[in-house]
């Protein structure tokens, strides 16, 4: 496995039930800020087979990215059951449920 992908497979692992992080997020934290595609390939190749929280992945607009509609509903169903609320526009707001892992390492080291 290339290192990006080790490490964004460690980051997406350790994104906490009822929390968020988007493709971006996860790429620039994984080492290449422009890698939000490869994060996408990444949870298409590897989620079933890794188990990877893949419904706690969103675009940067707080958005459930998957276009296929089985998809988008079994993800939001997901992040509902985790206690996540979309807004009036079916959003979520990143200000409230984005996930940092720099926060928690402070918090953590504090």
């Amino acid at each position: 496995m290339e290192p990006f992908t080790e490490k964004a497979v460690e980051i997406i692992k350790d994104i906490p039930q009822g929390k968020v992080m988007t493709y971006g997020q996860i790429a620039m934290l994984s080492g290449n800020r422009r890698g939000a595609r490869q994060v996408s390939r990444i949870l298409h190749t590897l989620s079933k087979k890794l188990n990877l929280p893949w419904h706690r992945v969103i675009n940067s607009k707080g958005e459930i990215s998957i276009k296929d509609y089985e998809s988008l509903n079994l993800q939001r169903l997901f992040l509902k059951s985790e206690g996540i609320k979309f807004n009036k526009n079916n959003t979520i707001d990143l200000n409230e449920y984005q996930f940092c892992p720099c926060n928690s390492f402070e918090k953590n080291n504090n």
